[in-house]
């Protein structure tokens, strides 16, 4: 059963099953739902793990979290893994250090690792809502990765319609492609004015709005959302960090139940909060090492105890998933540590002052399990240019994490790093730098200057894009993002009703 981060309201039910969570996301007082109990797993289960693929991993690890969702629909959610560039071994392990590994979490239908989660969440999802006979809107905000994911995973799927919120000239170009050329017609891909937080902030208050929820139900419509608020998205995300660890131990490079560190570019941490809750099932995690950009805000977190939004903007990065100020997930940790109560008075204090503070036992607490550092481009940049000559390709976000690896790794264990992008994403930053030049590149020029240079393979999905009519070529204020959406909405069921 699953509860709520902020506490109860008396209108919604105090417990609910994980059914409810995915499809109704938004808990009492603008909180999230977490599961009440984690599993266990143990050595014997890693033992016998290893000797597994990981849709069997996946499978065993959902059967232990006991949600009611069926088990066929489970394994043909899971099967969406055949799909990716290795059916058995969706996240490949690859070593470029002797103590550095780096989990490959993007090898899907649009290169980001949110198709770890959003793959087999999209097709639960529209399973329920086939099944319940409802129609849903999903909506979604996105930094980068998540939108094509989104839009890729429900894609002609029945009952499902959804809008897919992007900051305009936020993202790079092959993201922004991969949203605004879809032609599903139960999708919309919407770019506004403004950043992610603008994009994310008006997906919550969405989520929240009571006259919105009731205009959507005059036309028989039910909202869900498809960012890691939902914790459909974040089950998923658990997995690959035990996996990793098995595959660790495949390649005897750690003995079962020993320590390791992980590392993982973190923007609104649900990759992070997946690391979590798999260390506090029982994965022997060292520690959880968060990577940021000069968007720090996170690193300010765990070492300080304050996040602090004022006299804050949002710097744009060349590793722009992670341009992100507000990180929804924190809220998750928070209530695992110090409750509903607390969590509650947290955030509340962070949307009527921007700033909250933990105390010093609180901060304490958060440590035993975080470190974080960040770095700027400069940094990154030097990391793709110097792992490029030895032969390892690695997109701006993944190279934030040799700021970690390099800094806070203070233990002789082994490392996984969460690699969560192909470079084919961020081509003009990696051809700049490749090149240490500051010339700028169409993605197009790019992608072939880097697979010519590196001697790497452009995917036919990503060398496509650059044909395809443009469909979804609209920005908007944030204020007319919600007419927007009714616009959509109005046109579909017009053509669905005729």
């Amino acid at each position: 059963m699953f509860i709520e981060t902020r506490g109860n309201d008396g209108k919604k039910p105090e417990k609910v099953p994980f059914s409810f969570a995915i499809l109704n996301p938004s808990a009492s007082f603008g909180g999230l739902y977490v599961p009440e109990t984690l599993p266990k797993i143990d050595a014997d289960f890693l033992e016998k793990a290893s000797l597994k693929h990981y849709k069997e991993i996946t499978l065993d690890i959902l059967k232990r979290f006991d949600i009611d969702i069926e088990e066929d629909v489970l394994k043909d959610a899971v099967a969406l893994y055949d799909g990716f560039d290795d059916a058995n071994e969706p996240t490949p392990l690859v070593q470029i250090e002797n103590d550095l590994f780096v989990n490959e979490l993007y090898h899907g239908p649009t290169r980001a690792f949110k198709d770890m989660a959003l793959q087999p969440f999209g097709y639960i999802l529209s399973h329920l809502a086939q099944k319940l006979d409802e129609h849903y809107l999903i909506l979604a905000a996105t930094s980068g990765d998540t939108g094509p994911a989104t839009l890729d995973t429900f894609a002609n799927k029945p009952n499902i319609k959804v809008a897919c919120l992007y900051p305009d000239g936020g993202t790079s170009d092959v993201q922004r492609l991969q949203m605004t050329t879809q032609k599903s017609e139960n999708l919309k891909t919407i770019g506004i004015h403004g950043n992610f937080d603008d994009a994310q902030n008006a997906l919550k208050t969405l989520l929240a709005s009571e006259s919105f929820k009731k205009a959507l139900e005059a036309k028989h419509i039910k909202l869900s959302a498809a960012n890691s608020v939902n914790f459909g998205r974040i089950i998923f995300q658990i997995i690959y960090h035990i996996y990793a660890y098995v595959a660790m131990i495949k390649h005897n490079a750690v003995k079962n139940g020993k320590p390791f560190y992980t590392i993982i570019p973190s923007g609104n941490f649900g990759n992070a909060l997946g690391a979590y809750y798999a260390k506090k099932m029982g994965l022997p995690i060292e520690k959880i090492l968060i990577a940021s950009n000069i968007n720090n805000i996170l690193t300010d977190l765990i070492t300080t105890g304050v996040y602090d939004l004022r006299n804050r903007s949002l710097l744009q990065t060349t590793s722009p998933a992670m341009d992100i100020l507000i990180s929804s997930n924190v809220e998750r940790v928070l209530f695992d540590k110090f409750g509903a109560h607390r969590t509650k008075e947290l955030m509340g204090a962070l949307k009527e002052h921007k700033v909250y503070t933990l105390s010093a036992q609180e901060l304490a607490s958060l440590q035993e399990d975080f470190e974080a550092v960040f770095c700027d481009d400069a940094f990154g940049k030097e990391q793709i240019r110097q792992y490029a000559e030895k032969g390892y390709v690695m997109d701006p976000h993944t190279a934030t994490c040799l700021k970690a690896y390099q800094d806070l790794k203070t233990k002789p264990l082994p490392c996984v790093l969460c690699s969560t992008a192909e470079w084919t994403k961020f081509a003009p930053t990696m051809l700049n730098a490749v090149k240490q030049d500051s010339q700028i590149y169409s993605d197009k020029e790019a992608l072939e200057g880097i697979s010519t240079l590196l001697h790497v393979k452009i995917p036919e999905c990503i060398n496509t894009l650059f044909h395809q009519e443009i469909i979804h070529d609209k920005v908007v204020e944030k204020e007319s993002i919600e007419a927007e959406i009714f616009a959509f909405l109005n046109f579909t069921c017009k053509k669905e009703c005729s």
